[in-house]
């Protein structure tokens, strides 16, 4: 048996769309024959049998790119080797999708460790719906999101509804959102978090100030960054001198050229005289010998306004040479093509104001679920102003990041008559892209804690 299992469970191919199974009607003659009760029975109950559930790109097992363990199968120790196993064979995983499988904070740690064990695994979604995970599991969740150091680049949407969560695991998921430019779709509905949470999250979506270790980071990044711009000029300077010899050569010939040019135009602007002083001596008078030299220069300035003046260079150069503007600018479009990486959040353009540094918030998250917590009129207030500030650094023409285009904040603690709720509602209508539904129909799609 692997790893101490004596029943593993059948591996299948996850439905598209999820159908909904509804049992066949017995067989009469077989119930009848009493041949296939025990049968019938199974098949009956086989739905709610643990399964793996997989979906796949292609045939071939290694495409598998998203995994959905749901109701009735409880993940323990033994799963979890297996998992450390299997995962880091598969390339294209995106999603893994964990639905009351009974994780627990010693569990999820054991999770967490397995995922830096596949240097392959690009995980794009992570559902962890109803899996009593609290404050702890938060926190761990909130140093993958981001840190001081680094940040995650490849999530972009985490399901967290229907666990048990308060303001101290909200505000370590804050504290991750603060330096993570990735994630668009968090979902923390049917939690327990209440106003300070509700701050901590509204704090990072609108303008927030440094903390002293932030601002001494941020000071070295920008250090690092000028002297890598330095170092760059002295190249870009090299490369012109590697390609100035040949260059420099050519002038120095021209160089050489102009001294007998200058001869040669001396001694034709001196022949005309020459030929008068011949004239003279051969009896003739400077007025015979004078026109002829006139018609001719204008038979040569005729001849070379019949000549275009493109045509007139290439009899001059008398053959294309390679100039010093030509790989230069060769050179520059080399630069353009140079990638470029994610510009570090802690270098975005800062304000200070009060003796601090403040950045301009996250505006990346574009969805937030906090259906059925604890939040207040305070609560409200918070992220109301949050969105006040988005809307109105807003990108022209609809360029770059827009901030919240959906948040969720139905069911909590605030009264029904709310004006600041209202505001809120007017607002993400203005900004929400998808298709106007029903207000009852969204409602009860995010309280499934769908994303």
């Amino acid at each position: 048996m692997r790893a101490g299992f004596q029943e593993i469970p059948k591996v299948v191919m996850r439905p598209q769309p999820r159908p909904v199974t509804v049992p066949e009607e017995p067989d009469p003659v077989a119930e009848k024959e009493g041949l296939n009760a025990l049968t019938l029975i199974q098949y009956k109950y086989a739905y709610f049998r643990p399964t793996i559930q997989v979906e796949m790109e292609q045939e071939d097992p290694k495409t598998t790119k998203e995994i959905f363990i749901r109701t009735g199968w409880k993940i323990e120790e033994k799963m979890l080797c297996i998992f450390a196993k299997c995962l880091p064979t598969l390339t294209h995983l995106q999603a893994i999708r964990l639905w009351k499988v009974g994780l627990t904070d010693h569990t999820f740690l054991s999770l967490i460790s397995i995922v830096p064990n596949c240097p392959t695994l690009n995980l794009g979604h992570l559902c962890l719906r109803s899996n009593e995970i609290d404050d702890e599991g938060a926190f761990l969740i909130g140093q993958a999101l981001s840190s001081l150091k680094s940040s995650n680049k490849n999530l972009i949407s985490i399901n967290l509804s229907y666990n048990h969560i308060t303001d101290v695991g909200a505000g370590y998921i804050a504290n991750g959102l603060r330096l993570n430019r990735s994630l668009l779709s968090l979902s923390l509905s049917h939690n327990k978090i209440n106003d300070g949470g509700a701050l901590k999250l509204a704090e990072v979506l609108g303008p927030f100030a440094l903390t002293h270790t932030e601002v001494v980071e941020r000071r070295h990044l920008l250090l690092e960054k000028e002297c890598q711009e330095r170092c760059r000029l002295p190249q870009r300077h090299s490369d012109f001198k590697s390609e100035r010899p040949s260059s420099h050569a050519s002038s120095t010939a021209i160089d050489k050229l102009q001294p007998a040019k200058a001869a040669k135009s001396a001694n034709k602007k001196k022949d005309p005289l020459k030929k008068d002083e011949k004239g003279l001596a051969g009896g003739g008078t400077a007025a015979q010998a004078t026109p002829a030299a006139q018609t001719k220069k204008e038979d040569a300035k005729q001849a070379k306004k019949a000549v275009p003046a493109a045509d007139q260079k290439a009899v001059r150069g008398k053959g294309t040479k390679p100039g010093t503007k030509d790989k230069r600018a060769q050179v520059l479009e080399v630069e353009v093509m140079e990638p470029t990486e994610m510009l570090n959040p802690l270098l975005e353009p800062a304000e200070h104001r009060d003796g601090k540094v403040f950045l301009p918030g996250n505006r990346v998250l574009i969805y937030l679920n906090l259906i059925r917590n604890q939040i207040t009129e305070r609560g409200l207030k918070a992220f109301l102003a949050a969105l006040e500030h988005q809307s109105s650094r807003a990108a022209p023409g609809g360029k770059g990041p827009m901030g919240l285009l959906r948040l969720s904040l139905a069911k909590n603690n605030y009264p029904m008559e709310s004006k600041t709720f209202a505001r809120i509602q007017e607002m993400m209508v203005s900004r929400d892209p998808l298709p106007k539904a029903g207000a009852a129909a969204r409602t009860v799609e995010e309280e499934a804690g769908a994303t």
